[in-house]
């Protein structure tokens, strides 16, 4: 088993969707021996059966004595109120860019800000769940273009603020960081 040992650390964890991201994050929540704080990043839509299917699954699968907070779009406050003997599981990066789609660039720009400076002031250890984009098909809207131009720069800003990033797909967890080797950032 692997255990989050550090403390705070910064864990990401990204897969495409399916591939079972959120179910190790779980994992790792479950055996770091500490009290969990699951912040939801996605909206509620009570309209949509489907989304609201997909909620269940998440709820059911997570311990009853669990703190979920639905956070949606304010992720950056709510990381700011953990403590340091917690383990947060945001779940997930993808549904809070989702939120801050329509922002405009200069207002989407302060948001990212915003969410790193609360990454390194939280005390709180962290597991971030994101998701995997542009393994395939071009995005044919401006929301999804506009999506993956805003999640990607993101994921790798803060990949290399991370203590563990792990690649989870068809079920399986490969630790990046054992594997492979950073790529440069952009000068």
């Amino acid at each position: 088993m692997v255990a989050v040992e550090s403390h705070p650390q910064l864990t990401l964890i990204s897969g495409p969707a399916g591939g079972g991201k959120s179910r190790w994050a779980e994992h790792l929540a479950m055996v770091s021996g500490r009290p969990v704080v699951y912040l939801a990043t996605g909206p509620l839509l009570p309209e949509d059966s489907s989304w609201q299917q997909r909620l269940d699954r998440h709820r059911r699968r997570r311990p009853g004595n669990w703190d979920c907070r639905e956070v949606e779009g304010e992720l950056s406050r709510e990381l700011l109120l953990l403590d340091r003997q917690q383990i947060a599981l945001v779940d997930s990066l993808g549904t809070w860019v989702a939120a801050w789609l329509e922002a405009s660039p200069e207002s989407w720009q302060q948001h990212c800000r915003d969410l790193l400076a609360a990454l390194e002031a939280t005390p709180a250890a962290l597991l971030l769940v994101c998701e995997e984009i542009g393994w395939g098909v071009v995005p044919p809207t401006a929301a999804g273009s506009r999506f993956r131009d805003r999640l990607a720069p993101l994921q790798q800003d803060i990949s290399r603020r991370c203590d563990r990033s792990w690649l989870v797909l068809q079920g399986r967890a490969l630790d990046l960081g054992a594997l492979g080797v950073p790529v440069p950032a952009d000068p």
